[in-house]
């Protein structure tokens, strides 16, 4: 099973998409309509909520709702989530969620709400919902129900130090074999520096090791069997883990991007691999403003394939004011408020707003910006969302990959066991359908 390839339809305009006809009731769009009611909002604390959220005082002027924030860390807030629905309880109106995670896992659970008719019929005129990206929305639709709608795209990419490299005499590495290299020379160059970090975490590593396993040219699934012992899937394993292990700080098999960018940020790390949501974050403060390059991870055997995928916003199918849940969605991933988390540096899921003119000022104003945008656009248009495995115990299968990973990390078993391990519980998750 090759990756699921999302292609140029990322930035490419939307001609027609069949969950989302015609703005029926655009002249009649009434912002006020729930004025007065609450939405509770699930959100993860990452940097794509923290910058929608800059802007929640402006969602309740125009609407008269009031928003309740229940903001978590990422594996908090899931607990949350699952905590909820199975309650099914209607503390929640609406959620972020990863389509491309655990898309299929929810909609199978009844968790979304269907939001195909509200997007067709309840929209303002400026909502815009054809210039969504075609891809995103495509993922986040299962058995022909709209589950989310798209906030962003993203990927990890590798911020790098372009100080550190001329120091150390380097030059930008083209291949992941240059990437090991680089760490090797800056580990002797430089010993007060981490020369390379990424997610060791368990549930984090897929996101980061999917990219690798990708560009080596391996594969997940081959013959509705968990592939990881291939001979590609065994040297992603150890590539991975081995630049981990030889050249990561201590203790990295905590590491998630909240770690690794505080590390990038604070100067100690020459390469850091991490979600493009993350420039944000790591320019904080202006540090790394002028001493940092970007690029897609290099290229293996299987050539440039990055993970690519996006957060959506949902609606809780156990919400008792679904249509005023819908509003805040709505809010939340209008073009408008699209733009002004693009400033922030979060990518915009809409060609539109990528091409803007404010936006492309706001791109040219810094040469990192510029590359990081370089790096999106490579992202959309070779990516793959296939992160974990692409069956409905996604979640699951990344826990597995995780533990493989992190068995090599801290030597606890040869990649022969931990790959056949991994590839026995893996199996048994696919069998599972």
């Amino acid at each position: 099973m090759t990756p699921r390839m999302l292609g140029t339809q990322f930035m490419l305009p939307l001609l027609a998409i069949a969950a989302i006809g015609p703005q029926a009731h655009a002249a009649d769009f009434d912002w006020m309509k729930f004025k007065g009611k609450t939405v509770t909002f699930l959100a993860n604390n990452n940097p794509v909520a923290q910058a929608l959220l800059t802007y929640k005082a402006d969602f309740e002027k125009l609407t008269g709702m009031t928003l309740k924030v229940d903001g978590y860390q990422e594996q908090q807030m899931r607990q949350r989530l699952v905590t909820v629905m199975n309650a099914n309880s209607d503390e929640v109106d609406a959620f972020m969620t990863l389509p491309s995670r655990e898309g299929e896992q929810f909609a199978a659970s009844g968790w979304y709400a269907d939001l195909t008719a509200m997007s067709k019929n309840e929209v303002a005129k400026d909502y815009a919902p054809a210039g969504l990206s075609q891809a995103l929305l495509k993922a986040a639709t299962f058995g022909g129900k709209l589950t989310s709608m798209p906030m962003n795209i993203e990927g990890p990419i590798l911020y790098y130090r372009t100080d550190l490299f001329k120091k150390c005499g380097l030059d930008a590495p083209k291949t992941i074999k240059d990437v090991e290299a680089a760490a090797e020379k800056i580990k002797a160059c430089d010993s007060a520096v981490t020369p390379f970090v990424s997610r060791g975490l368990k549930p984090a590593v897929a996101y980061t090791f999917s990219n690798v396993l990708h560009n080596i040219g391996g594969s997940y699934v081959v013959n509705g069997k968990s592939n990881l012992c291939s001979a590609k899937g065994k040297e992603a394993l150890d590539t991975y883990s081995r630049l981990l292990r030889d050249y990561g700080p201590p203790g990295v098999v905590n590491y998630s991007f909240q770690q690794i960018s505080a590390l990038y940020r604070s100067g100690r790390a020459a390469m850091a691999f991490e979600s493009s949501n993350e420039l944000r974050t790591v320019m904080d403060g202006g540090a790394r403003l002028k001493d940092t390059g970007l690029m897609p991870f290099p290229a293996g055997e299987g050539g440039q394939v990055p993970t690519t995928i996006g957060w959506g916003m949902a609606v809780s199918s156990h919400s008792k004011q679904p249509e005023a849940a819908w509003y805040f969605v709505q809010w939340a991933t209008s073009p408008e408020v699209q733009k002004k988390m693009a400033l922030q540096g979060i990518a915009p899921p809409r060609p539109a707003v990528a091409n803007d003119s404010e936006y492309r000022k706001w791109i040219d104003e810094e040469p990192v910006r510029k590359e990081w945008q370089a790096a999106l656009d490579v992202l959309a248009t070779k990516g793959s969302s296939e992160v974990g495995y692409p069956i409905v115990a996604n979640p699951e299968s990344r826990e597995f990959i995780g533990q493989a990973v992190q068995d090599l990390i801290l030597k606890q078993k040869p990649v022969d066991q931990a790959c056949a391990d991994a590839d026995k519980a893996l199996d048994g998750l696919i069998a599972q359908k």
